[in-house]
């Protein structure tokens, strides 16, 4: 039941992000824009995004590689299955993340750096 959870979860954030961009929310463009200032602050040490880099990062590396959990050949659809639901699961943590990242960014910018006087 945990996992179906999560998938769902996960499902719904991409919803989410797909209908908040047609609605007003970010663009895609500019959140694909976004990433590598993303990576950078996260990098610096700016923003706290790392942990969520961290597993998008390996989700990638696991779409991409051609070791497989659940190999294709021999399983078929339930081969393809594991590897659709974490390219579900990128791609809403992408774009929500992104979302969130835009959002830091935003309210950075209304900050004026210095020192608060007592």
């Amino acid at each position: 039941m945990g996992k179906t959870l999560k998938r769902s979860a996960a499902f719904a954030a991409l919803a989410r992000a797909l209908t908040a961009g047609a609605r007003g929310g970010p663009a895609l463009g500019a959140r694909l824009a976004a990433l590598p200032r993303m990576i950078r602050a996260t990098a610096r040490g700016e923003y706290d995004g790392g942990l969520r880099l961290a597993l998008m990062t390996a989700a990638t590396a696991y779409i991409v590689s051609p070791v497989d959990l659940l190999p294709e050949i021999p399983l078929a659809v339930f081969g393809l299955a594991d590897d659709a639901v974490l390219v579900a699961w990128l791609a809403g943590a992408v774009l929500a993340e992104t979302e969130r990242f835009l959002g830091w960014e935003a309210r950075r910018r209304s900050v004026i750096p210095g020192h608060v006087v007592p």
